[in-house]
């Protein structure tokens, strides 16, 4: 195993940083436009910065296979972008809407089944409830993402 080091240095925040499934890519959250963008990089670079979201964005999570990326946006909707990275190139797709999530808090707390077709978030409802509910082995089929 090699020693930590600091990969991304900015005087702007970057956060939330997702791996590709393939480790060659990173996704990741940055203030430097003025709001919270989805960006992808080469990792170990070096290389280009790409942005994914169409505007404030955070928490992107890979889809098993690297061709899709999601994201909440500001307003709340999961969001999917398919993206195509070869060699030093990478290019997103536009972005849609997948549904509107009412995610809770300020970063992203959600994930994706290896297949794109369910999800899991952590949401806040409308009224206080005394209610919890337990959803097991949703992680079954994470390991092939």
């Amino acid at each position: 195993m090699g020693e930590a080091y600091p990969f991304i240095q900015s005087t702007f925040s970057a956060r939330e940083a997702s791996f590709s499934p393939d480790g060659k890519w990173l996704a990741y959250c940055s203030n430097e436009s003025g709001e919270y963008r989805v960006c992808v990089v080469p990792f170990p670079g070096p290389g280009g910065k790409w942005q994914v979201s169409l505007g404030d964005g955070r928490g992107p999570v890979w889809r098993s296979g690297g061709r899709e990326i999601f994201y909440l946006s500001a307003d709340n909707k999961l969001m999917a972008v398919n993206v195509e990275a070869s060699g030093g190139s990478f290019a997103a797709g536009v972005a849609r809407v997948l549904f509107d999530s009412h995610s809770y808090g300020v970063f992203g707390r959600y994930d994706a089944s290896a297949d794109g077709k369910r999800f899991v978030v952590a949401y806040e409802g409308k009224r206080p409830s005394s209610t919890l509910t337990s959803v097991v082995n949703w992680t079954v089929d994470r390991k092939e993402r």
